[in-house]
């Protein structure tokens, strides 16, 4: 029996102890709402961090309300914080640390406050419904709204991918008309990305928000701005992060044609730093879509920004031969390179080729489809020379070279096939396949008979 009391009595500390950390860390954000990055930190770093920062280590109270002002009740809590063996949270210059020594048992409170504040709402609003007189309101449901807010905020920055809180702050935000909570909502899944920069339920949050606000919001196009900055930003500290760039690749479906082409030119730099990461390519390749999209819809024309398309595809072909030619064998450059070469057979040469108008327009563009054929051969030739058979890098591009030449054969248009096979005849192209692979040789023989 005494046995049972005292592990009654130490759970009912652990659950105090719990509910204090977690009125901490609202506390926290609702002194420094401004608060863009967070991540968890081992207890033995806060005596480092706090001298990066010169914070005195007799002032915990500092660390955790830096510029707060206090009332005396609040201090006092502080002082009986600073008692404590460990110090549990770090916040300074808008950046939050949450020691991991107490990650479980602040997730455990914060779980059982959201959920007992989940069903005092929902039993709300089922009591609020069965009322008649519409008139009679309910002076608790703010309150709750707040409450579930708070609580909710707290779960998904321990445990980013609760659907549940997702869910229920969607619901509560639906309910409201106000521009500011949704910005507050957008700067809340950043916070969360922060330290999950791959958590799909908080990329997921930041589209549904951006629909809701896209068809009343003034500074739209900022926004959108401001959200491609933000996965550019993510994708340098994350690699490879392919959520982040599929939100990217959906915000195109908003942006207008001079936006895209603005999205275009901004985003070169960062691919041509980051040459192995398919994603950025694939995002560009959105993009240039998109700029297809709208002028076969004649929205170029109507917005009144003009510019030259199949020059604008002659220049990214251009830039990706510089990127093939000093980077050597990347496979996503030439991945990239095949989407160019079929939307510019496909496009720009079959469209122009079955007009009925002008035969001269037809010469010039079997003219223009010669010098393209010319310089890809070019291209694949001097790509396919392997000057060190221990350099696996010159073997890669001479396989991807070869493979971009017999890739191309199956894209060209069979009025054209003969303009191939013409300039083909100086390459022996089985031979150059089967060099840089020889493990695929009887593929290749099969394919070219």
């Amino acid at each position: 029996m005494a046995t049972r009391t005292a592990n009654m009595s130490k759970e009912s500390c652990s659950e105090e102890k719990g509910l204090n950390l977690l009125h901490q860390l609202e506390d926290i954000f609702e002194n420094d709402p401004l608060i863009d990055e967070m991540g968890y930190i081992h207890p033995s770093q806060f005596s480092l961090l706090n001298d990066e920062s010169g914070i005195p280590g007799d002032s915990p109270e500092e660390v955790l309300h830096p510029s707060a002002e206090r009332t005396a009740s609040s201090v006092e809590s502080l002082l009986d914080a600073s008692n404590q063996e460990n110090l549990y949270f770090w916040n300074r210059d808008h950046k939050l640390g949450i020691s991991t020594q107490i990650l479980l048992q602040l997730y455990r409170s914060a779980k059982q406050s959201f959920m007992s504040a989940f069903k005092q709402y929902k039993a709300s609003n089922i009591q609020s419904d069965k009322v008649v007189d519409s008139s009679y309101a309910f002076p608790s449901c703010d309150h709750l709204e707040s409450i579930l807010m708070r609580h909710s905020r707290s779960l998904l920055l321990l445990s980013c991918d609760f659907i549940t809180a997702w869910n229920c702050r969607k619901y509560v935000l639906s309910k409201k008309n106000q521009p500011s909570v949704f910005m507050d909502e957008l700067h809340l899944s950043a916070l969360v990305l922060s330290y999950a920069p791959k958590s799909e339920q908080a990329w997921s949050h930041r589209r549904w928000v951006i629909k809701s606000i896209s068809a009343n919001c003034s500074n739209f196009n900022e926004i959108l701005e401001k959200e491609s900055e933000l996965v550019e930003k993510i994708a340098e500290r994350s690699k490879m992060n392919y959520r982040a760039w599929n939100h990217r690749c959906w915000l195109v479906s908003y942006m207008k044609t001079e936006q895209v082409l603005h999205e275009l030119k901004r985003a070169r730099n960062w691919a041509a730093q980051h040459i192995a990461d398919n994603s950025c390519f694939h995002y560009r390749r959105r993009l240039l879509l998109k700029i297809l999209e709208d002028s076969s819809c004649r929205r170029c024309v109507s917005s009144g920004y003009n510019f030259d398309m199949e020059q604008l595809w002659k220049d990214e072909l251009d830039w990706n031969r510089t990127l093939v030619n000093r980077f050597v064998g990347r496979e996503a450059l030439w991945l990239h390179r095949r989407f160019l070469s079929s939307c510019w057979i496909n496009h720009f040469l079959t469209e122009s080729s079955n007009t009925s108008n002008a035969s001269k327009e037809t010469a010039s563009k079997y003219h223009e489809f010669g010098e393209f054929l010319e310089n890809e051969l070019c291209l694949a030739k001097s790509c396919s020379t392997i000057l060190d058979n221990d350099f696996e890098d010159l073997q890669s591009q001479a396989k991807h070279s070869a493979c971009y030449i017999l890739w191309l054969r199956t894209q060209v248009p069979k009025p054209l096939e003969n303009e191939l096979l013409e300039k083909l005849r100086g390459v022996d192209l089985l031979n150059l396949l089967n060099k840089s692979c020889p493990e695929r040789s009887s593929l290749f023989n099969d394919i070219m008979k």
